[in-house]
């Protein structure tokens, strides 16, 4: 038997403006474990992680109706497979934007990393339809990250599946068509290959022209590209951190995170490893100019997000489970007001994102080592306070993955998210 239910989309975008649209959905019911589930107009947000399981990959539905812990609504296959490496090492795990939505809440993306494809779905009203023809191959090995502008979908091939090992080819970053149906076709000569082992993390769109960003964490470059009408990315040339950040410590140079603020062509950046956050302008090319870095409270800043509105930058630390909050007051000096540290988690956190609204922020969690419980792949609820700052009124939602296949879950979004 189907339920059926409401689709409610309420989507007006103004660009360059400070409003944002607020789309509303919710399923009604779970048909039953591993199918699809419905909508309802009851819940504000509808949160979608990946299992990443080598054994099939699959897409995990929750709703939040900021009521209680959110609800597990039902998982859909997405026909191709995650990653997994026994050593738990992080390098095949740092990576953003697994999965995303675009802007107008109608279609899903999502990463198969072990599979060297991108799964496309269609949100209807009955829930996830795969796209026709969906998945489609990526363009290379081991894609992690995606960034929609437009029509233009940009990959990011990381290249670094250790059971993909006698098949590697150089990580790079690429581009899609997507025609209105969610099929994609690859864009001839958009792909921009870059060194081995570089280990490329996200496709980051800029909020301000047709500009992305990327972080080659093992290469400690960043890259940027000018996106052209053509769907072409135009490659910048890479730029190191600035050594200056780096006085008095012997650590390496490795960017991370990525975010960019809604209303200036700034661009902020994690500094893994002596827990800074750096602080770019950028022109209408994407080149970048370093204005400053911020100090980190917590430990290993690996994402970030900055509210719709852009008072508010989160980074999220890897290191010790926490976020920190910043007032973007003056946005080129980030000034820290809250260092939030999430006691209750079983897990390491890694990908944020933010509602529509500004008012919640879901922040993922992955088994962190081999002795660790499965029930590290969680996700938290953060509420949001009217001053920019976090609590967390319930405790992690445990992904209903696991058993005799070891699963480090990743990537999240949420309808609305940015």
């Amino acid at each position: 038997m189907k339920f059926r239910a409401a689709f409610v989309s309420i989507s007006r975008v103004a660009r360059g403006s400070r409003r944002r649209s607020l789309i509303l959905m919710a399923a009604l019911a779970m048909v039953a474990a591993g199918r699809t589930p419905a909508w309802s107009q009851n819940a504000p947000d509808i949160i979608w992680l990946e299992s990443n399981s080598t054994a099939g990959n699959s897409i995990l539905t929750f709703k939040n109706d900021g009521t209680g812990t959110p609800t597990f609504l039902g998982s859909t296959p997405t026909g191709g497979i995650g990653v997994f490496d026994k050593t738990f090492a992080l390098g095949p795990f740092d990576s953003d934007q697994n999965l995303i939505v675009n802007p107008q809440g109608t279609l899903l993306f999502a990463v198969n990393s072990g599979s060297n494809s991108i799964s496309v779905f269609h949100i209807t009203p009955d829930g996830l339809q795969a796209a026709s023809g969906s998945p489609f191959p990526s363009g290379g090995s081991d894609p992690v990250s995606l960034g929609l502008k437009d029509d233009v979908l940009v990959v990011v091939n990381k290249d670094q599946d250790p059971a993909q090992n006698g098949n590697l080819t150089l990580p790079n970053y690429t581009t899609f068509r997507v025609w209105p149906n969610g099929q994609l076709t690859a864009i001839d000569h958009s792909t921009v290959p870059v060194a081995y082992g570089t280990s490329p993390s996200q496709a980051l769109i800029a909020s301000h022209g047709s500009v992305v960003f990327g972080a080659d964490f093992l290469g400690g470059l960043l890259q940027s590209f000018a996106l052209g009408a053509d769907g072409r990315l135009n490659q910048n040339p890479p730029q190191g951190l600035p050594d200056s950040v780096f006085n008095g410590q012997a650590a390496p140079h490795l960017p991370l995170g990525l975010r960019t603020h809604p209303d200036a062509p700034i661009l902020y950046v994690d500094i893994t490893p002596i827990s800074q956050v750096a602080v770019y302008h950028f022109d209408g090319k994407g080149q970048l100019s370093f204005v400053r870095a911020v100090s980190d409270s917590g430990k290993a800043p690996c994402w970030a997000v900055v509210n719709h509105v852009g008072t508010r930058l989160y980074a999220t630390n890897t290191g010790d489970n926490s976020v920190s909050v910043y007032d973007l007051t003056d946005p080129l000096n980030p000034e820290e007001i809250q260092h939030f540290v999430m006691d209750d988690t079983t897990g390491q956190v890694f990908s944020t994102v933010i509602d529509s609204t500004d008012q919640w922020l879901y922040v993922s969690s992955e088994q962190g080592s081999a002795n660790s419980t499965p029930a590290g792949n969680a996700f938290h609820a953060l509420k949001v306070n009217t001053d920019g700052t976090l609590t967390e009124p319930f405790s992690p939602a445990v992904l209903p993955i696991g058993g005799a296949v070891p699963v480090r879950a990743q990537g999240i979004t949420v309808v609305g998210a940015s």
